[in-house]
């Protein structure tokens, strides 16, 4: 459908892997994936130039240029185009339901449009280094078990007696 982007969990996700490199610089969880395909455009151009493969060549002079080629900016870029890519997507949209007829007009006219926050959870909740946490864990060895009998343990506290009774 898009380039750079899959859907997981109901969600859209962004990422691109940098040029010669095996790392992927994660661009964030999207409602649409209109907006991650957004992000993955800003991404690229950032990486790869004008020669960039984009999905939405139209839009590539409306799109924020990132500060730095660095991971933290190019992220922060592609967030800001994929939000004004959501903003353009209700322009839209509230444009489409007012040309629907005079009744429905005066009838959108009472309710009040909500835009929500957007809140990148994969982000807040450190899910891209995950993985990686997890196999530095694996890395630590596990703690030593003495093999020194302790006090209770030895053959003078014994009695003689046994586990058994009868």
């Amino acid at each position: 459908m898009y380039r750079g982007i899959r859907c997981r969990s109901g969600k859209w996700v962004s990422e691109i892997r940098e040029p010669r490199k095996t790392t992927r610089i994660w661009l964030g969880t999207y409602p649409t994936p209109e907006m991650a395909a957004a992000a993955y455009d800003v991404a690229s151009l950032a990486l790869k130039g004008s020669e960039a493969v984009v999905n939405f060549p139209a839009a590539v002079a409306s799109y924020p240029t990132p500060a730095s080629t660095s991971s933290a900016d190019i992220r922060k870029a592609a967030a800001a185009a994929a939000t004004s890519m959501h903003k353009s997507e209700n322009k839209t949209t509230e444009t489409n339901q007012v040309g629907l007829g005079t009744v429905q007009h005066h009838e959108l006219k009472d309710v009040e449009i909500t835009v929500e926050e957007y809140v990148d959870e994969d982000i807040l909740l450190n899910l891209p280094n995950l993985l990686v946490d997890m196999a530095e864990g694996l890395l630590v060895s596990p703690p030593r078990i003495s093999s020194a009998p302790s006090d209770d343990d030895s053959p003078e506290n014994s009695h003689g007696e046994s586990l058994w009774s009868y």
